[in-house]
């Protein structure tokens, strides 16, 4: 089973598809992406993605992608 990293669209659309498009390349990580996850307050002020049903935000897509891969690795499924 794969890691889950969940996306809205919204904070796709402000600046978190680089991070998305990186982890679609990505055969070992699940990624999805939705109309809203309900975090409207914080997906106005930073970019964020729910993995594994945890919040994992940050000020830009490079470091986006680096938390989610760390806390992937911190949170291993099994």
């Amino acid at each position: 089973m794969n890691p889950l990293v969940e996306f809205c669209i919204s904070n796709l659309a402000m600046g978190s598809q680089e991070t998305y498009d990186v982890l679609e390349n990505d055969p070992n990580i699940d990624v999805l992406e939705y109309g809203c996850l309900s975090y409207c307050s914080r997906c106005a002020e930073k970019l964020y993605a729910l993995v594994n049903g945890d919040i994992v935000e940050a000020d830009t897509p490079e470091e986006l992608t680096k938390k989610i891969y760390q806390h992937i690795e911190e949170n291993p499924l099994f």
